[in-house]
């Protein structure tokens, strides 16, 4: 996969950001600012320096039209450039190496096409399928296969100095963590329980990891799951936060709430987490954002909006957090980026 993504140019589809107030009782964030317009844009990631983010982006809402794919813009929205390659689909964006490179996953290698969508039949369940991790400039230039095993290989972040990767993958027959150097080298396994493990990230010092997890409790949750990863896809309808040290040892659970819990961030301190959650109503699309501290006390939240709020990270500083949310959509389905100044 020698090919070499070229830089596209700035999108003209940017515009300047538009303020709106916090809602009842989001007394935390303040000077609310959206950055994206129209379609679907999530998984939003800061730089190093704290000026510009990584997310991936499609212009359609409906899960059968369009395929995401990765773009850089800064943090007011200006200068949007998508930096994949338009083929296949595109996830899990990351800055690495000190802004000097950025990871994400496709499935391009696979197939050019835009991967099929899972069968609504089986209700609410996430595809793991051919993704193959990719390193770049982060103009999308000198493009580099970090992954080559035909699996899922996703869920990609990095340490704060961008030399080791934490990701998600079936390689070995699981859904299970890995880290690895930052040029592809040095992959090791870090979780071992049959179940599902994702969206691991590293806290600011390095020492510490924390995840979403899913693991069946009974005979026959464990063969629905493994009837479900055979087909290349998990359930996850309930998931719940665990922290442990950066090799996976001395894991532990800090939430048991219910429902789905997920996209775990640390705070700058270290100390605490933010993350989402529908656990009031786990078979809704309402999801909120609520900080938990690393041993599970403490846990407030957020967010309070009537729509979908995901996603979150700080910046580097720590005065900054940005999120998805489909609050002030202009149509059904409809999620952009938000970035707040952090109140304590």
């Amino acid at each position: 996969m020698a090919a070499v993504l070229v830089a596209v140019r700035a999108e003209s589809r940017a515009k300047p950001g538009v303020f709106w107030p916090a809602e009842p009782g989001e007394n935390h964030l303040s000077n609310i600012r959206q950055i994206t317009f129209g379609g679907n844009n999530a998984e939003s990631y800061f730089s190093a320096d704290g000026k510009r983010l990584i997310f991936q982006h499609k212009d359609s809402v409906a899960k059968t039209k369009g395929c995401d794919q990765e773009y850089v813009m800064n943090i007011d929205g200006s200068n949007m450039r998508r930096i994949s390659n338009g083929k296949g689909r595109t996830t899990c964006g990351y800055f690495i190496e000190r802004d000097q490179r950025i990871v994400y996953s496709s499935t391009f290698a696979h197939d050019t096409a835009c991967p099929a969508v899972p069968d609504a039949s089986l209700g609410y369940i996430w595809p793991v399928g051919h993704f193959e991790i990719y390193s770049a400039k982060p103009d999308g230039s000198d493009h580099r296969q970090l992954t080559n095993n035909g699996t899922y290989n996703a869920e990609t972040t990095a340490s704060a100095d961008g030399k080791r990767l934490i990701f998600t993958s079936t390689r070995d027959g699981d859904i299970d963590l890995y880290t690895m150097n930052s040029d592809g080298t040095d992959a090791r396994r870090i979780t071992n329980r049959l179940g599902y493990d994702g969206g691991g990230v590293f806290s600011p010092d390095g020492k510490l990891i924390t995840w979403r997890a899913a693991y069946p409790a009974t005979a026959s949750d464990t063969a629905e799951y493994k009837r479900l990863l055979a087909q290349r896809l998990v359930r996850p309808a309930a998931l719940e936060l665990w922290v442990a040290n950066a090799d996976g040892s001395a894991a532990r659970e800090i939430t048991h709430l219910g429902g789905a819990n997920w996209a775990p961030s640390f705070f700058r301190d270290g100390k605490r987490i933010i993350f989402a959650s529908n656990y009031a109503d786990p078979h809704g699309g309402n999801f909120d954002l609520f900080k938990v501290n690393a041993d599970g006390t403490g846990m407030e939240k957020i967010t309070t909006s009537s729509e979908f709020d995901g996603f979150p990270m700080f910046s580097p500083d720590g005065k900054k957090l940005v999120w998805a949310s489909s609050r002030h959509g202009k149509v059904p389905g409809e999620i952009n980026l938000f970035i707040a100044d952090w109140k304590d």
